[in-house]
């Protein structure tokens, strides 16, 4: 399963769609199932990886973990399981949630657990350097007409990728970023191009994060109803919208 095919582009209507959702491995699908699937790949004993309770990660590193036949440990904050996380327990990962739910308290978890087990931390967000270089390559088939593209904004790491892409490979297109939970700023700092906020503007989506966009539906394809649905009050004749992905339980 190659991680450096690049997914295809397609018309609808009059939107251009990278669809990086092609992009699967048994079930779990987008930029973040391709970082996943590399780490995983190098002579990983198991899988840890941290992640809220609304995000696809947890169920993406569990679903490649039994692909591989290797134990699976997931920390999350504490509360109702979402479907996601679900999905992930009744594939056999090992759920641990934690009474402070704040991100750095279960990004520590995870790491220890990963140390004390010798297993293969799965970063948070997919904070590595490894996303950036699996996500830049698929830029080089933009069609030329695309004026624009648009792109949920979650941890900054798919954005940060694309920012080096068009940058490696000098194509000059403007870059909405559409933010969909916590602010971004300091992942885009340390990842993205030291001049991306001449590249990409940001705004904030009006949904919480939790929130699911009421409609998910880019006229016949469905989108992840917390992160690229929250584009379509954006989006414009002549943008290309980015998918990342889609989660399994949708």
């Amino acid at each position: 399963m190659k991680t450096d095919n690049l997914t295809p582009i397609e018309k609808n209507g009059n939107i251009f769609l990278k669809r990086d959702d092609y992009y699967q491995i048994d079930g779990v699908n987008g930029g973040k199932s391709r970082t996943c699937w590399f780490l995983a790949n190098q002579g990983a004993r198991g899988l840890v990886t941290a992640g809220s309770r609304s995000s696809p990660q947890v169920n993406i590193v569990a679903q490649i973990a039994k692909y591989l036949n290797i134990p699976c440990h997931i920390h999350t904050p504490t509360g109702e399981l979402s479907p996601e996380v679900q999905d992930a327990v009744n594939t056999g990962a090992i759920l641990t949630q934690h009474k402070a739910g704040y991100n750095n308290v279960i990004i520590a978890r995870a790491r220890e657990d990963a140390i004390k087990n010798n297993f293969t931390l799965i970063p948070f967000g997919m904070e590595c350097q490894e996303a950036i270089n699996q996500t830049k390559n698929q830029v080089k088939n933009i069609p030329s007409e695309v004026k624009r593209i648009i792109v949920p904004v979650g941890s900054g790491m798919s954005l940060s990728g694309i920012l080096h892409g068009l940058l490696e490979n000098q194509i000059n297109i403007p870059v909405l970023g559409v933010i969909t939970g916590a602010d971004p700023i300091r992942r885009l700092d340390k990842y993205a191009p030291y001049k991306w906020r001449f590249m990409c503007e940001l705004v904030k989506s009006k949904y919480d994060y939790h929130k699911k966009y009421p409609y998910f539906y880019l006229n016949d394809v469905k989108l992840d109803p917390i992160y690229e649905a929250k584009c379509l009050d954006f989006i414009k004749d002549g943008d290309l919208l980015w998918i990342v992905g889609i989660r399994k339980t949708a």
